[in-house]
């Protein structure tokens, strides 16, 4: 199959990371092949190496770019000085963004164990990164007296799981909107830590 007529990097690029992204969201990682993604971006595999070098690299930048995007999200966000408010805003944030990319949510969570050390430790202080937002307001409710901890680091990676395991059962149609939802975990994030 022939590269098609106007085909650019910016457009073939993008459609690249999509597709890779379904597929290993599909499949798992181990079970996708590079021929899979070109035949699903309608090009020859020996085309996507003018894309990425190779499939490490394609699943490093796949979570590489959701990590970004999610700091970036994140960082626009005010930090509201009442530590059971910022707590219930960190919850709202983390479905909201979460629950509109299920694939690279999946991926970032699923896939690390497949990374090589170098990238594995680069995305791991990404999520360090973001981690740290929640610690710091857990640790700040704390020494003021609105919450009860008795180790930060794990409460903060209950919450993330627990927040972040809504992208494996909700559904739009289902019995809860995605307003409701977010309430709803951000109530029971506020009462799993509340003095």
């Amino acid at each position: 199959m022939a590269r098609k007529t106007g085909s650019h990097s910016d457009i073939t690029g993008p459609r690249v990371r999509a597709a890779a992204q379904r597929l290993i969201a599909r499949h798992g990682y181990a079970a996708v092949s590079m021929r899979q993604i070109a035949a699903e971006v309608g090009v020859q595999a020996g085309a996507l190496y003018l894309y990425t070098p190779d499939k490490q690299t394609l699943l490093y930048d796949l979570m590489r770019l959701h990590m970004d995007e999610l700091l970036s999200a994140l960082a626009l966000l005010p930090e509201p000085a009442d530590p059971r408010e910022a707590l219930q805003q960190f919850a709202r944030f983390h479905i909201r963004f979460h629950l509109d990319r299920p694939e690279a949510v999946f991926i970032a969570y699923m896939e690390l164990r497949n990374l090589d050390p170098a990238n594995f430790a680069a995305i791991e202080a990404l999520r360090r990164r973001y981690e740290d937002r929640l610690e710091m307001i857990l640790r700040r409710g704390a020494a003021e007296g609105c919450f009860v901890l008795p180790d930060a680091k794990l409460a903060t990676l209950a919450l993330i799981a627990m927040l972040t395991g809504v992208t494996g059962w909700f559904r739009p149609d289902g019995r809860l909107s995605r307003a409701e939802v977010e309430a709803i975990y951000a109530d029971m994030a506020l009462k799993a830590v509340s003095a």
